[in-house]
């Protein structure tokens, strides 16, 4: 049986239906692929879902196996963590104000700016981080730098 040589998956013919390349060698397996690709996902696409759930799929790519070694996704990892740490704080002082009888549409109305502000970033970080560029937000970035260790 032939494989491609570009893609791996099985070729019967001359060029490869998932990729179009030429067929290659028959009877020759391709060889496994290593770093973070083999675990199931590019380093991009690890480094996006970083921001995906905050806190939570910060840790999740900080637990797992073939991401942890990775310094790029590590970065992005704690950059996310500290990210949505301090949204919360902010978010629980505007909480506080809420309450406060005559700060309610002020508070309400800057809450309102903050998560939009947020989720911009959000967003922003996540399509960036696709799109392999690393954006060092100012404060907490350098933290997570030290963290990941680049």
């Amino acid at each position: 049986m032939a494989f491609c040589s570009k893609c791996g998956s099985a070729v019967s013919g001359q060029f490869c239906a998932t990729c179009g390349a030429p067929a290659g060698v028959p009877g020759v397996t391709p060889a496994p692929m290593t770093g973070v690709a083999a675990g199931g996902l590019t380093e991009n696409m690890a480094s996006a879902l970083c921001y995906l759930a905050g806190f939570i799929t910060g840790i999740v790519f900080l637990v797992l196996e073939p991401y942890n070694k990775n310094p790029r996704v590590r970065f992005h990892a704690f950059q996310s963590i500290f990210l949505n740490a301090v949204f919360f704080a902010i978010y629980m002082v505007l909480s506080i104000f809420m309450v406060t009888p005559g700060l309610v549409i002020m508070s309400a109305m800057l809450h309102g700016m903050v998560s939009l502000a947020w989720f911009v970033l959000w967003m922003f970080l996540m399509w960036k981080a696709y799109e392999g560029q690393s954006i060092v937000l100012p404060v907490i970035g350098p933290l997570a730098q030290k963290q990941a260790g680049s």
